[in-house]
C-alpha cells in the first residue's frame, strides 16, 4: 500500500481547516443573528419577569453546551466502542462526537457558548433599560451596570462548576448528547412508523 504524499497531506489538510474556518464564520453570523432577533424580539413584548427567565435561559444554555464540550474534550472512546457493539441507541453518534471533538468543543464552548454571551448581554441591557422606564430610581446610572456584573457573575460561576461536572461525569454527559442526537435524526423514522402502525391497524 503506497504512503500519502506529505505535502498532499498538508495541503488537504490547510484546505479542511480553512473550510471549517469559513463555515464557523458564517454560522456564527447566522446563529447569532437568529438567536439575536428572536430574544430582542421575546424581550421587547415581554414583563420584565418574562424577560428575566429569558435571559436565564440564555444564560443556562450557554453553560450547558460549555459542559457538552468539555466533555467531549475529555472522555474516552472505548466505553461508546461495547454499546455500540451491543446496538446501545445513540453510541454511534457519541463516536461521531468523539472523533470530532475539537470541532465539537469549539461549536459549544467557542459559538454557542460567546453568542450565549453576547446576547445575554444585550438582553439585560434591555431588562435594564425595562426598570428604569418604570421605576424612578436614584442610582439609574448603576442598574445596568449591576445587571450586566450579575449576569457575567452567573455565566462564569456556572461555566466553572459546569467544568468539574464535564470531567468528573464526561462519559455519561457524551453519551446524554449522543441520546439526543439520535432522537432528532431519527424523529422522521419515528413518525414513518406510527403512519405505518396506523395504517395497518386500518
Amino acid at each position: 500500500m503506497a504512503k500519502p504524499d506529505p505535502q498532499t497531506a498538508k495541503k488537504e489538510e490547510k484546505r479542511r481547516t480553512r473550510n471549517w474556518v469559513i463555515t464557523i464564520f458564517f454560522a456564527t453570523i447566522a446563529i447569532s443573528a437568529a438567536i439575536s432577533m428572536a430574544s430582542d424580539l421575546v424581550m421587547a413584548n415581554s414583563t420584565m419577569i418574562v424577560a428575566a427567565i429569558v435571559l436565564l435561559l440564555i444564560v443556562f444554555i450557554g453553560i450547558i453546551f460549555d459542559i457538552v464540550g468539555m466533555a467531549v474534550a475529555t472522555a474516552d472512546e472505548k466505553p461508546f466502542h461495547a454499546m455500540a457493539a451491543r446496538k446501545v441507541k445513540g453510541a454511534k453518534e457519541c463516536i461521531t462526537l468523539l472523533r470530532n471533538a475539537e470541532r465539537v468543543s469549539s461549536i459549544c464552548n467557542d459559538v454557542v457558548g460567546d453568542i450565549c454571551g453576547v446576547v445575554s448581554g444585550s438582553a439585560s441591557a434591555t431588562i435594564a433599560a425595562q426598570i428604569l422606564s418604570n421605576f424612578e430610581l436614584s442610582f439609574a446610572s448603576v442598574v445596568p451596570l449591576i445587571l450586566s456584573s450579575l449576569v457575567a457573575a452567573l455565566t462564569v460561576g456556572g461555566k466553572a462548576v459546569g467544568k468539574g461536572i464535564a470531567v468528573a461525569s464526561c462519559t455519561e454527559i457524551v453519551y446524554h448528547a449522543g441520546q439526543v442526537i439520535y432522537a432528532v435524526t431519527h424523529v422522521k423514522d419515528l413518525f414513518r412508523r406510527k403512519k405505518g402502525n396506523k395504517k395497518k391497524k386500518k
